[in-house]
């Protein structure tokens, strides 16, 4: 990915590791295979996007990592997925350190219930609502506006955010 973007592009400067799979169920009932599954894609992932990022963005890049408010929430039925964002929480401000002098920056974006597939997949109407109703907002987000808090990280007005993780979710946390 890094080398056709370099090839067509001449470099990169902003890399959004948004890839995620979630699998809800009590921590009793995982199996070895949903773990390991579920650790791969949405930490090993980012990890690797993180390290190819940290060595070939060009001065003045982004890393934007998509973690998520369950982090923070601890719920029930979401102990792997929880567990593995958290950690791109921690290696989120872990690199922006150690990228110290490059000036790159690296942030995560914790968005909160949003009207994606990942989110709507399997839920009930009365699920949906009960999880708008957590937030003061009374409502669920959209992929527009998690979408523009990304983009403020990846343009200049996000220059002097680092190191941060940003809770987009209508103030649940």
């Amino acid at each position: 990915m890094f080398d056709r973007a370099e090839e067509r592009f001449g470099g990169v400067d902003v890399l959004v590791n948004n890839a995620g799979i979630m699998i809800r169920k009590p921590m009793i009932d995982i199996t070895d295979a949903e773990f390991d599954r579920q650790i791969a894609v949405n930490l090993t992932g980012t990890f690797r996007g993180m390290r190819e990022a940290a060595r070939r963005l060009r001065t003045g890049g982004r890393i934007i990592n998509i973690s998520s408010s369950v982090a923070a929430m601890r719920s029930p039925n979401y102990s792997i997925y929880a567990a593995g964002k958290s950690a791109v929480e921690t290696m989120t401000s872990v690199l922006a350190k150690e990228l110290r002098g490059r000036n790159i920056t690296v942030n995560a974006v914790a968005p909160g219930a949003t009207a994606t597939d990942l989110f709507l997949l399997d839920k009930s109407p009365e699920a949906i609502e009960a999880f708008a109703k957590l937030a003061p907002l009374e409502r669920i987000g959209t992929t527009d506006e998690i979408a523009a808090v990304v983009a403020f990280l990846a343009g200049p007005e996000g220059a002097w955010v680092n190191g941060q993780t940003i809770h987009a979710n209508g103030g649940v946390i």
